[in-house]
């Protein structure tokens, strides 16, 4: 293993959107095992410093690899496109357009039962972005349309949040 290797190679897999959850919890408990800083607890200063680095990479890593909108996003960066979202907020006009309406709606939302609704529907469009950065990242290979797709369903996920918080205020 080395501390320079990108997430993928360091857990074994292929680079790539699609990736088995179930293989990965598996690597990533098998890793660490064998760094966990617990191991090396009676070795020398340095061994102790250096278990203490693998874990926290290892974890690290973990964190990009399991959730899809992070490996998204990783993956772009390892394609040379990083994806900007601080500074570059740009989207078809339809897209925003939609935001735009979503947000009035939520502004609007008076019952559980309307903020349920909003979220199914937000779920239905995450899950269908999702599909398309898979065959985007996978099949079509085209990392700088898959960082605007990553734009965009980060502008979803934030808005799913704030659907899902309102929920919580209903809930009180």
């Amino acid at each position: 293993m080395n501390l320079q290797s990108n997430d993928f190679e360091l857990f074994g897999l292929t680079p790539g959107f699609a990736v088995d959850r179930a293989a990965l919890d598996a690597r990533w408990k098998a890793l660490q095992r064998e760094a966990h800083p617990d191991r090396f607890s009676t070795s020398d200063a340095q061994a102790q410093r250096q278990a203490m680095q693998w874990s926290v990479r290892i974890n690290e890593a973990y964190q990009r690899l399991k959730n899809p909108l992070k490996r998204a996003s990783y993956l772009c960066e390892l394609h040379g496109i990083p994806i900007g979202a601080e500074d570059n907020t740009a989207m078809p006009a339809a897209f925003l357009m939609q935001q735009m309406q979503w947000r009035e709606e939520l502004e609007e939302a008076r019952t559980v039962e309307d903020l349920e609704h909003m979220l199914e529907e937000v779920v239905t469009v995450r899950r269908d972005m999702l599909a398309a950065l898979a065959q985007t990242a996978d099949v079509e290979k085209d990392h700088a349309a898959l960082a605007r797709q990553v734009r965009a369903l980060m502008f979803v996920e934030r808005f799913a949040s704030d659907v899902e918080q309102r929920l919580d205020q209903q809930g009180q």
